[in-house]
């Protein structure tokens, strides 16, 4: 077996998802990679929402029965959690959405209704880049369209990285917002937020960033990324589907309008008009997901458990070990950093010219699963003339050995179609 210095003790881990069990296909052992897409859950997340729904199942914030209160204080608790895991200076500026793209367009929403100095208009620029998910782009698009405001971007250099040579001349005075992933879900690039997030302050814009590939696989600050909206979503960490969060300074919260309108985020209500509730609830209209919540706040629990450096040296290992191993595979093409360095665990490639969707299914036959297709990335594939790519992405519970079953199997796809 590959020994690799900095990983974690896989095989107690893989205990904790019943998932890893599975076998399929008549018997073959099930080796997950498509954890960029989303992760398994421990069994101390299905305990949590099982648990839940067995003992405490009510609404929350509105009753003053004894299940009310149980279900708001785990609600609630859940927050806490969330604003503990990110480093929030305060609780209240946790919002609950049903995912990152839900957060994102929170955002994009709010200052397309916003008064100054935050209003996006016709005299004004939104800045995201080439290589974002497209629930960070579409909702821009929706925005600019809306408003009549001009949406820039960052260009990509041939190694997957974002193209900064022009920042000066990408953000100006006349941007906004500046909206841009941290860790890129198809590349796997750890962008540099610094020098982004220094230029948006030189000019007065609002910083927004996309966490999802970051949050469940290494330490996130937000008050260290000094951005002023942080994104992420709880299925991708071991969490249950239907639950994100959008971080946001408590003073923007605070100005900004709601995007959602309904139960829970009103203060007084006439048939004239509405005031609303302070924030966070104040962008949680209606009933939240309360055990998508209790849920998550079990994974943060697990994951914390753990040590996110932890789980950062291990898919560091991983990466390098994996980044090794396929530039071995002939044909194949990395599409992204050919180095573990400032990269995530999420490798993106082609492989001669065998379109991506059977590389898939072949893997697939032999109880390999990883994604296929543009990942919600299609601008990423236009800029490389590619169709599609073939995405293998790691977690806490890979191991080398499922590296060396995938480089195998890529050797049997070859062999399959000659």
């Amino acid at each position: 077996m590959t020994q690799l210095p900095g990983l974690l003790d896989t095989e107690a881990i893989r205990k904790d998802f019943p998932i890893l069990d599975r076998q399929v296909h008549d018997g073959r052992k099930l080796v997950y990679l498509d954890n960029a897409a989303t992760s398994q859950k421990p069994r101390q997340v299905l305990d949590a929402l099982s648990e839940y729904y067995e003992r405490y199942n009510a609404n929350v914030h509105r009753g003053v029965h004894v299940l009310a209160e149980e279900a708001t204080a785990l609600y609630e608790g859940a927050r806490d959690k969330v604003a503990a895991f990110v480093n929030a200076p305060s609780r209240d500026e946790v919002i609950f959405t049903k995912n990152a793209s839900e957060s994102l367009n929170l955002v994009a929403n709010m200052l397309g209704w916003a008064d100054e100095p935050y209003r996006v208009d016709h005299e004004t620029e939104i800045v995201i880049t080439e290589m974002e998910h497209h629930s960070n782009i579409v909702p821009w698009q929706l925005l600019a369209q809306r408003t009549g405001a001009k949406l820039k971007w960052f260009g990509l250099t041939d190694d997957g990285r974002l193209d900064l040579s022009n920042i000066d001349e990408i953000i100006t005075e006349k941007t906004k917002i500046v909206s841009f992933v941290l860790v890129s879900n198809i590349l796997g690039t750890v962008n540099p937020v610094e020098a982004i997030v220094r230029r948006a302050q030189e000019v007065g814009a609002l910083v927004c960033v996309d966490a999802s590939q970051a949050a469940p696989h290494m330490p996130l600050d937000v008050q260290a990324l000094q951005a002023d909206f942080v994104a992420f979503t709880g299925h991708k960490m071991c969490g249950p589907t239907g639950i994100g969060v959008l971080w946001g300074r408590q003073e923007l919260l605070e100005d900004l309008p709601p995007f959602l309108g309904g139960g829970e985020m009103i203060e007084t209500v006439s048939m004239h008009s509405s005031t609303y509730a302070p924030a966070p609830h104040k962008f949680e209209a209606g009933t939240p997901p309360i055990a998508q919540a209790v849920g998550m706040g079990a994974a943060i629990d697990y994951l914390t458990s753990i040590g996110m450096d932890k789980i950062l040296a291990h898919e560091h290992a991983l990466t390098e070990y994996a980044v090794k191993r396929l530039t071995e595979v002939p044909d194949l093409r990395i599409i992204g950093p050919t180095t573990a360095e400032d990269r995530g665990a999420a490798i993106s490639f082609t492989l001669g010219d065998i379109h991506p969707h059977d590389v898939g299914q072949v893997l697939d036959e032999q109880g390999i699963a990883v994604r296929v297709g543009h990942h919600c990335a299609r601008p990423v594939c236009l800029r490389y003339g590619i169709p599609a790519t073939t995405r293998a992405s790691f977690y806490l519970y890979s191991t080398p050995a499922e590296i060396d079953a995938l480089v195998d199997g890529l050797e049997h796809v070859r062999n399959f179609f000659g």
